[in-house]
């Protein structure tokens, strides 16, 4: 049974399966691969779905609801034809309509899909997106984020070198900004950044607002059938300055009547301050990863909105590197999910490729706070932008004289005080008691691409306390199965073989070398040994390949020992290396 990719659009939704060593899109109903997402209720009662309910927005926008992606994991609900209706279930009569399509297409029954999210989409979205996949009946394990998928279809894929590749995925509702990296047969996200709240519809409000501002209309005072024929002339502009400059933007409807000229040069005046609002994500992705700007190899622009000439302009401009040029910004994500979805399937041609995302938010748990008793600190052990899975520890002392055990309670977010951030669980375990901070705790966070995190809680003495933390959209036996297949990430890298192999290689170099080249050895294994310490899949596994090039240097040297020695890797010039 086929396996398909979907990418749930704030505009436009679309759908691809794996096939004949391919990723391909899935046609809708009309022949087309792009699907509105919009849904309208008939007087009759029936749903309508994409276009014509797109078509409705105007006529009937009493009845008719879009870019409701951008409200999911919230409460806000929609009353449309005396019916209420929350983002998922929207969503999910979205869904379900791409998977009718997916099953006429392929012939066959549907009822498992990959679906792609906003890198930057919280656990509530997430969770909210899980449960309007299963509203449309179909199983969701895993989301993969948006520009995830657009790197897998993209660029970062093409070649054989490895590169670094800045993913700039503005749609018409969110922005996702990532750095993704490739090394080997890893694709890898590095950071990521966004705003829920930045996309092609922000300009299309900005557009329809400037367009009343020069012609001395209020838009707030418009009906909101005005204000909705406004927008949709606006993104007809929109449009139409991506490919002609200037453009005519016109509007006769009795009591709004007006023309005017736009250029890219006045959409850049009536939206600087969405422009400024797209430079924080990307420094941020910037600074998070450790990466300067210059060392970016490809700038890949996603999303129907990048195809703006002003989005391109600003970008090329801020960062100082074109864009790449081909490929498909509306499909690219589709495309990517469908790769993701036969990478699922353990398709042929895919069992070597592995894409690895990282976590959005930081998870730690509650820290004694000895200036404010009371107000606990946030202790990160898994920081925002960890390769995932992963899984780390972190070891905690008592505060009190006799204390006689330990309540751990887990947060995910950035803020300093646990207040501020969001709890997900506690769980308690006894210590022997004893003076303050003789007594400790190891606490282990594993957290996998799912979204399932497992804490483990050990005292001194060998006792453990477990907490699961699943989500809703889990259940029990499909929990108990990822938990199984993630125990090998509580191995430390350093106890795995081959990585265990490199050290022991490493000190049989030092037990047979003397004075500056056993110095040079000595250093070597202890970078390394810090280099794992990191836990982070990618990081170690250049490391690696460093560290097996160093070695042979040595080992050629120490059997023709007949110049001075000093390690050189030009292939790999690090600062942090020996």
């Amino acid at each position: 049974m086929a396996i398909i990719g979907i990418d749930l659009g704030t505009t436009n939704s679309l759908a691809a399966v794996w096939r004949d060593g391919h990723s391909v899109l899935i046609p809708n109903a009309a022949g087309e691969y792009l699907t509105p997402s919009a849904v309208s209720i008939d007087s009759d009662g029936s749903i309508l779905v994409g276009q014509a309910a797109r078509d409705r927005l105007i006529t009937h926008p009493d009845r008719t609801a879009a870019g409701f992606k951008r409200f999911m994991g919230t409460k806000k609900h929609y009353q449309l034809g005396g019916q209420v209706f929350s983002p998922e279930d929207l969503s999910s009569f979205i869904l379900r309509s791409l998977r009718r399509d997916a099953e006429a297409y392929l012939g066959e029954e549907v009822t498992e899909a990959v679906v792609s999210v906003p890198a930057y989409f919280a656990e509530a979205q997430r969770s909210a997106t899980k449960r309007a996949a299963a509203l449309a009946g179909l199983k969701v394990e895993r989301l993969v984020n948006e520009p995830s998928a657009a790197a897998v279809a993209g660029h970062i894929s093409e070649g054989d070198g490895d590169k670094v590749c800045l993913v700039f995925d503005l749609g018409g509702g969110t922005l996702d900004v990532s750095l993704v990296e490739r090394f080997g047969n890893v694709v890898s996200v590095t950071a990521v950044s966004g705003d829920n709240h930045l996309g092609g519809q922000d300009f299309d409000l900005a557009i329809a607002q400037g367009f009343c501002a020069d012609c001395g209309l209020a838009f707030d005072a418009l009906t909101p059938r005005q204000q909705e024929m406004l927008l949709r002339q606006a993104e007809q502009c929109k449009m139409a300055l991506t490919v002609q400059d200037p453009v005519i933007m016109a509007v006769d409807d009795g009591a709004v009547k007006a023309s005017l000229s736009l250029t890219n040069e006045w959409l850049i005046r009536k939206s600087g301050a969405l422009f400024r609002r797209m430079t924080a994500p990307v420094q941020k992705v910037f600074l998070d990863a450790g990466i300067a700007p210059q060392e970016l190899d490809d700038l890949v622009l996603v999303g129907g909105s990048s195809h703006m000439p002003v989005v391109r302009r600003y970008l090329s401009k801020f960062l100082d590197k074109r864009p790449v040029r081909g490929g498909h910004p509306d499909t690219a994500v589709a495309l990517g999910v469908g790769v993701c979805a036969g990478m699922k399937e353990r398709a042929e041609g895919l069992r070597q490729l592995v894409l690895t995302d990282v976590c959005p938010f930081t998870l730690g748990v509650a820290k004694h706070n000895a200036s404010e008793p009371g107000r606990y600190l946030m202790s990160p052990i898994i920081e925002r932008n960890s390769v995932l899975p992963t899984s780390k520890m972190g070891v905690y002392y008592t505060v009190e004289d006799g204390q006689k055990g330990v309540e751990i309670q887990v947060y995910q977010g950035e803020n300093r005080y646990c207040a501020d951030n969001m709890c997900l669980g506690r769980l308690n375990l006894s210590v022997p008691p004893a003076p303050r901070g003789q007594q400790s705790v190891k606490v282990r966070f594993t957290y996998d691409i799912n979204g399932l995190l497992e804490v483990e809680v050990a005292n001194e003495a060998g006792q453990l306390a477990r907490l699961v933390l699943q989500g809703q959209d889990m259940s029990e036996e499909d929990a108990a199965r990822r938990l199984q297949e993630l125990a090998h990430l509580k191995l430390h890298p350093r106890d795995q073989e081959e990585n265990r192999a490199r050290i022991a290689r490493g000190e049989r170099l030092y037990a047979v070398t003397v004075g500056a080249l056993r110095a040079q050895v000595g250093e070597l294994l202890d970078w390394y040994q810090s280099q794992l310490s990191t836990q982070e899949a990618i990081r170690i596994a250049k490391a690696g390949r460093r560290m097996d090039r160093l070695l042979d240097q040595a080992e050629a040297y120490v059997g023709d020992s007949t110049l001075p020695f000093s390690f050189e890797d030009p292939e790999d010039p690090e600062e942090d290396a020996p």
